[in-house]
């Protein structure tokens, strides 16, 4: 394992900063020598073998057990053995990192050890703003790429840890994270691709909608929280949030901070799933991305978010009312999801439940009281509370009427749409905690079809309350803290010990 320098190939430490310090000097000096010899390399330089810059990792081994305080649903491992994880991208996750060696220390008293592992950072992910690093190369350096750098191991990042079927190696070493380096840079780049920003950007309360109308009023809010104001209780407010960054990193100010001119330019064109960001100084601030239409997509954008571990994410769309009872305009927080996308099958069988989380649910019930005013069985007359089913057939309709009824009755289904299992899905895979709020655009059973001229009257009445209620809940979640959030509903017996 080629080595950077004179960093210790491996320490061990009892003081959290001093470990994540660590982590990012092998980080640093491994992808700097990286992208140093790969210049050389397009340059016409060639190398005799390939030069092995590993990923740091971070281990405990837990020779002892004691009892802990399981206040916290991570944060410590349940037996005895040898713990590790590949880190990638260590500034971007100092935070992140710092809290769970914070925690390990606190719970098992033993040292962090933190080394170089024999896992190779390919030369892909020395770069990690997205350069195509085969875009400035001669055809024949392309074809000998691999011979002079390891490139992406499919080998390296696959998801058994979060499905819960890893099997250890022969020297029994247990994971200590969710994912692994290799698997987190790999999403890291397909969030950049996907969404138009990088990952430093993201909030760690997410906002998932499959209509750009959400975004655009989102984007219309938070340039007003960016506008300076003179009253004292709006400005308090707003001085939460630092900026607003739209894809390809265009960032407004907030003229109630420091202020200042906005920077960069506004795409063009826009990903297949733009996000935008309100940020806030600790990352508490609040993402939101849409997905566009169907379970597929959905899968995509979760399967990536997920890495960045982050405190909660909703779903904010439509659906198909299937209650003679509803309006359209209600309201459906979910409770239960039919999985009839299937898109998830391989990773959480159809079997497993996705339960509903208290503290989600409390926070939706209670945003869209507090943004509409109603109470009680008024409450109750705009929002209701079932199952959704989740489908990936867009012409759901054309299944036959009697068909349809004896499924949705079998299922006491209230709703239908074509991605809130596969977010609550994955939300219950990755442990992070979700939900899902929709709004009843359409009752086909009923014969109010989704038609262009009810559908824009629709959309400018209630894209804007909907949109106003998420983002109150995601400040609702935010005040709670992630102590509150990370529920031990998302966690097993055999758990990793990083959040």
């Amino acid at each position: 394992m080629t080595n950077s320098g004179n960093i210790p190939q491996r320490a061990f430490f009892t003081d959290p900063d001093q470990a994540v310090a660590h982590v990012i000097a092998i980080y640093d000096a491994h992808t700097a020598a990286l992208r140093d010899n790969f210049a050389a390399y397009a340059a016409g330089k060639t190398t005799e073998t390939r030069q092995r810059y590993g990923y740091p990792y971070a281990a405990v081994t837990i020779e002892a057990l004691h009892h802990i305080e399981h206040q916290l649903a991570y944060g410590f491992i349940a037996g005895r053995g040898r713990y590790q994880t590949t880190l990638t991208r260590p500034q971007l996750f100092a935070r992140y990192y710092r809290e769970q060696f914070r925690l390990l220390l606190a719970n098992h008293k033993v040292p962090i050890e933190v080394g170089v592992s024999d896992t190779p950072i390919p030369v892909h992910f020395a770069f990690p703003d997205g350069v195509y690093v085969e875009g400035n190369l001669m055809p024949e350096r392309i074809n000998t790429l691999a011979e002079n750098f390891y490139l992406p191991n499919l080998a390296d990042m696959d998801d058994a840890i979060a499905n819960g079927t890893f099997k250890p190696g022969p020297d029994g070493t247990l994971p200590l994270s969710l994912f692994s380096g290799p698997r987190t840079d790999y999403s890291l780049h397909r969030l950049r691709h996907y969404t138009g920003a990088g990952a430093e950007n993201f909030q760690n309360f997410v906002i998932l909608t499959n209509y750009q109308f959400y975004v655009d009023e989102f984007v219309r809010m938070a340039l007003e929280i960016m506008q300076a104001t003179d009253d004292p209780d709006k400005r308090a407010y707003r001085q939460q949030y630092r900026c607003l960054v739209e894809p390809g990193g265009y960032m407004t100010p907030n003229q109630n901070l420091d202020g200042g001119a906005p920077v960069g330019e506004r795409v063009q064109r826009l990903p297949q799933m733009p996000a935008y960001h309100l940020v806030r100084d600790d990352a508490c601030g609040i993402t939101i991305i849409n997905i566009g239409v169907g379970p597929a997509n959905a899968k995509t954008i979760t399967d990536h978010l997920a890495v960045l571990r982050p405190h909660a994410w909703v779903m904010l769309g439509h659906c198909a009312g299937l209650r003679e009872s509803q309006k359209l305009g209600d309201y459906v927080l979910a409770h239960a999801y039919v999985r009839e996308d299937h898109v998830l099958d391989e990773d959480l069988p159809a079997w497993v439940p996705v339960p509903a989380l208290a503290e989600i649910q409390r926070a939706l019930e209670s945003a869209v009281s507090q943004v509409t005013g109603k109470h009680g069985m008024a409450m109750k007359a705009l929002m209701r509370t079932g199952t959704v089913v989740t489908t990936d057939n867009r012409n759901w309709e054309l299944l036959g009427y009697r068909h349809l009824v004896e499924r949705f009755s079998q299922s006491r289904a209230i709703a239908l749409d074509m991605e809130s299992s596969v977010v609550a899905g994955n939300g219950f895979r990755f442990r992070v905690p979700y939900g899902t709020l929709l709004c009843v655009s359409d009752k086909p059973l009923h014969g109010e079809i989704k038609l262009p001229g009810m559908a824009n009257k629709f959309y400018r009445q209630q894209v804007d309350q909907h949109l106003l209620i998420g983002v109150r809940a995601m400040e609702i979640l935010r005040a709670l803290g992630p102590e509150a959030l990370h529920s031990r509903k998302l966690r097993s017996f055999v758990e990793t010990a990083f959040q």
